[in-house]
């Protein structure tokens, strides 16, 4: 769809917004809207005599604000009227993603608001919201209020600073055009990329069970199967062999993690794997780091072709990830989170990577991580080397394994596919906003057809 310009336009002097049209105005926040933080939490000071639910930064979304289950704290007084949201208001985050904002619809009857907010509110009917949180948006996504943190390492935006930002405003009914105009193709493009991340979920599952089902039942669908006595597991090809990792491991082992460099080891350095070099079942070698040259190396901790990975301590659902390595990296060594497995020669390490990560084992696998807290959970040796393996002959764990590659690459193409539709649409919903908030395109008579239709 192409759009029409407005016959004439002026140099905003601002120049993230460019020129606007002639008829725009551009001035300071402040100048037409109330700028307020809300109150400052202070638990101590907590009596229950008026408590009352009030927002966060968090419950804060973009065009999205969260009312359920919110946290309450004592108003009164004053603060009955200082700090009570009235609908319409439009609720900025001073913190965090500076710039983030969302209008308050009144979902529940009487609400309140922290400090790491900014209520934003017209001073007159001159000015819409609605129009408003668009050029926030826009501000935010090109970079407007980053230097508002100043030496900080986290950013904020102080109220001050806040009015004092320069927006351009055209009259209130083309705010409410654009506005409307916006929400519209805003919808519309929201639920295509909506749809992409369905697909891209399905893509997931998908992947699972294709895994799952080579590794535990086979390529051959008409092939005579038998019970494994395994609940989990369930029944197997008749011909396969149960039996458990133990018996198919020549050498377990786990490395070395020295205090390392924040970076990467440079080409022919010395550099120790990190725990993430087997996130999603395939080696990434750049997952390392540079090993201090106060270190001795250990020659023997290099990983090499056909090792097998597996994550010692991760997360839940990390734990236990496995891959092989598809070629010798002479200087890269093993750390103390990864086992290092190396298999009995009738036994295909990237078949035994591809069960690890089946949907069966990981289940398992899930439920034997132990420790105290969820982002650090650990799997014992003893737990990976009792895994039950149903295993077929040599050439079939070859047969199944490349069926399993071709697969995964095709659904990794179809992911990739999902996820360039995305950006691609995320690209053209940040350009229409541009566009329209700075007049670069005039959609008043496009807002009254949607309006007619």
């Amino acid at each position: 769809m192409s759009f029409p310009a407005y016959p004439k336009y002026k140099d905003s002097r601002v120049d993230w917004v460019g020129p606007i049209p002639e008829h725009w105005e551009v001035c300071a926040l402040g100048f037409r809207y109330e700028v307020a933080l809300g109150k400052m939490l202070d638990e101590k000071r907590i009596t229950g005599r008026h408590l009352a639910p009030y927002l966060r930064n968090t419950d804060v979304q973009w065009d999205k604000i969260n009312s359920d289950d919110l946290p309450e704290m004592d108003f009164s007084g004053d603060d009955l009227t200082r700090y009570q949201l009235k609908k319409g208001d439009l609720l900025v985050c001073e913190g965090g993603e500076v710039g983030r904002c969302a209008i308050w619809d009144a979902s529940i009857d009487e609400c309140y608001y922290q400090k790491a907010l900014h209520r934003v509110r017209a001073l007159s009917p001159a000015d819409s919201p609605l129009y408003l949180r668009f050029v926030l948006f826009m501000a935010a996504s090109v970079g407007v209020f980053a230097g508002s943190a100043g030496k900080s390492t986290i950013a904020h935006l102080p109220a001050e600073t806040f009015r004092r930002h320069r927006f351009p405003f055209p009259p209130r009914d083309e705010q409410v055009r654009i506005a409307a105009f916006l929400d519209c193709e805003t919808a519309k493009i929201d639920a295509l990329v909506a749809e992409q991340w369905r697909l891209i979920e399905l893509l997931k599952e998908k992947r699972q069970a294709t895994i799952t089902h080579a590794v535990t039942k086979g390529l051959d669908p008409h092939v005579p199967m038998k019970d494994s006595g395994i609940e989990w597991l369930g029944e197997l090809p008749a011909h396969w062999t149960l039996t458990r990792m133990k018996h198919l491991v020549s050498v377990v082992e786990q490395g070395w993690s020295p205090q390392c460099e924040n970076g990467p080891a440079e080409e022919g350095a010395w550099g120790v794997l990190k725990v993430g070099c087997v996130n999603g079942g395939a080696f990434n070698p750049s997952e390392n780091k540079a090993l201090p040259t106060e270190f001795d190396p250990v020659p023997a901790l290099a990983v090499r072709k056909n090792d097998l990975l597996i994550s010692r301590a991760n997360t839940r659902e990390l734990v236990g990830s496995a891959a092989v390595v598809e070629r010798d990296y002479p200087k890269l060594m093993l750390c103390d989170k990864l086992y290092r497995i190396r298999m009995h020669e009738h036994v295909e390490p990237i078949f035994m990577a591809y069960y690890l990560g089946s949907g069966a084992v990981r289940g398992q696998i899930e439920l034997d991580a132990t420790g105290a807290s969820a982002s650090m959970l650990n799997i014992s040796q003893a737990s990976i080397l009792e895994l039950a393996v149903p295993l077929p002959s040599r050439a079939e764990q070859i047969q199944i394994s490349a069926f399993v590659r071709t697969e995964l690459n095709r659904i990794a193409d179809l992911t990739s596919e999902a996820e360039r539709s995305i950006d691609l649409l995320v690209e053209r919903r940040n350009a229409l906003i541009s566009a329209a908030v700075t007049g670069q395109i005039d959609v008043r008579h496009l807002a009254e057809k949607q309006a007619a239709a």
